[in-house]
């Protein structure tokens, strides 16, 4: 029997952070993309509304929580379930300061995106250089 441990480069770990989850709940797979402007998170939450997942930022901390139902077996049993359900949370420390007030998220075709804009102190500037 072969295992595999996954392991979170540490970089990624210190710079992101991390929870631990319970035995009921299982990790949200998230992308997070960055420019100049704001940072966006997406996450697959198929068959979720957006009444059944919450978006909270705490100073530079962005939390995730919901639940996926668990789908009725009808009168048979399962030969096989890959799909996930129960309860997911997921946390992660982003690198800049944000803007919290102007967050957005939205969910679209099982697609969670949120948007979070940079603060300004954390946005490049661009210097003009003068001669003389």
């Amino acid at each position: 029997m072969m295992r595999m441990y996954v392991r979170t480069p540490r970089g990624l770990r210190r710079r992101y952070g991390y929870i631990e989850r319970s035995e009921d709940q299982f990790r949200l797979g998230i992308d997070v993309h960055t420019d100049d402007e704001a940072f966006v998170i997406t996450a697959a939450v198929p068959g979720l509304e957006a009444e059944s997942i919450t978006v909270e930022i705490l100073d530079d901390v962005l939390t995730l929580r919901g639940e996926v139902p668990e789908s009725p077996n009808g009168t048979g049993k399962f030969l096989l379930r890959e799909r996930k359900s129960g309860k997911f949370e997921r946390s992660l420390r982003l690198p800049d300061a944000v803007e919290a007030e102007g967050t957005e998220a939205k969910v679209e075709n099982g697609i969670l995106t949120v948007r979070i804009p940079k603060a300004e102190e954390a946005r490049p500037r661009l210097i003009e250089v003068k001669a003389k």
